[in-house]
């Protein structure tokens, strides 16, 4: 059995560290605070289609039952606001370009961080000796959001996501369950106050309590995680964001202490941080494999993104008096190719423009 003492939890942030995470902080397992928050959250019908969200009932805040043995979580904190890119308000302002959340801008998270989670424990093996541990990066029933309160990361925002005083809201988390205890950190007090900008700024009011978000409304669930038609409601407020949306952390007055990621990782690819709308809806699905290769984008598949970027060239024919033809043509041209869906979405941008005209 490893001795749980202050200078190993000391040296395993050290560790950290030099392994590329901006900081790790150490939480027990009990997470039954917010068993009855979540439970209210799934009865309102908050977590929309996410079906997995319920799957495992509350295994999620008992982390000793999803991985038995476990005495302590190690909570990182990884930085990814990547750097050398074209600003936020000037990709969202220009609607010939499409905009995709900052984190989706280079090598998929969850990679990264799991191969240097398990590095962590390679390093812990190697110095002190066998134990059991798990990581776990935005995968299976583990409530991150209150690991890392409690570990002392941050404070759940308005927006729900974790905010640090020092770092903004820009960054991953991962844990790492291990079988032995450490001393184990304080959390932090909230500092939201009485601001609320994010639940201002919300182009679809998908905050609808403060920490409280209901993805059904949220534009990040609506092109990442949902494979339905894109309500009608809620085209228009997207505007040009065809993969998730950033629009309460930039507004976030926290964010103003963000560090750019210096992982080079997570720099922008295929220059995906100002693209060109026609450019990504002419392509074809082998292309769109090609450029999101090792990327979050992949996952949604080809045939999600040409419905993400289809309502986006529906908002381009609409904020512009006279419309550029050549919008029309490649809309046209993609009717009948792919799916009735994007079919449905393909005509609903087509009206876009007739709206405008009449």
């Amino acid at each position: 059995m490893i001795e749980a003492t202050a200078e190993l939890r000391q040296q395993i942030h050290t560790w950290a560290i030099e392994l590329g995470f901006d900081d790790l902080r150490v939480c027990d397992t009990d997470l039954s605070a917010y068993e009855a928050g979540y439970l209210e959250w799934m009865a309102q019908g908050h977590a929309g289609g996410m079906a997995y969200m319920g799957a495992h009932g509350l295994k999620r805040f008992r982390p000793e039952t999803l991985i038995p043995g476990t005495q302590r979580i190690l909570t990182v904190r990884k930085n990814y606001l990547p750097p050398d890119v074209a600003g936020p308000a000037h990709v969202l302002g220009t609607p010939d370009l499409g905009y995709i959340s900052r984190y989706a801008l280079g090598r998929d998270y969850h990679k990264v961080l799991r191969n240097q989670l398990q590095k962590l424990a390679d390093r812990i093996q190697d110095t002190f000796g066998p134990f059991g541990y798990r990581a776990f990066v935005d995968s299976a029933p583990v409530y991150e959001t209150g690991l890392a309160e409690k570990s002392g990361i941050g404070w759940k925002g308005k927006h729900s996501l974790v905010i640090n005083r020092e770092a903004g809201s820009w960054f991953f988390l991962g844990e790492l369950f291990i079988d032995f205890p450490l001393p184990i950190d304080k959390p932090v007090t909230p500092h939201c106050g009485s601001c609320t900008a994010c639940i201002t700024i919300c182009p679809t009011q998908a905050i609808v309590a403060d920490g409280v978000v209901d993805a059904r409304r949220c534009i990040s669930y609506l092109t990442i995680e949902s494979d339905e038609d894109i309500p009608i409601e809620f085209r228009v407020p997207m505007g040009n964001r065809i993969y998730g949306c950033d629009d309460c952390q930039l507004v976030c007055p926290w964010n103003r202490f963000a560090s750019q990621a210096v992982d080079p990782d997570f720099r922008a690819r295929h220059g995906l941080d100002a693209p060109d709308l026609l450019s990504l809806f002419a392509w074809d699905e082998h292309t769109f494999l090609q450029r999101t290769e090792g990327m979050a984008i992949r996952r949604i598949g080809w045939q999600r993104w040409l419905r993400n970027v289809s309502i986006a060239l529906g908002n381009l024919l609409g904020s512009r008096p006279s419309a550029p033809q050549k919008v029309i043509e490649a809309l046209n041209l993609r009717r009948g190719q792919v799916s009735d869906q994007l079919d449905r979405h393909i005509d609903w941008a087509l009206a876009q423009s007739e709206e405008k005209a009449g």
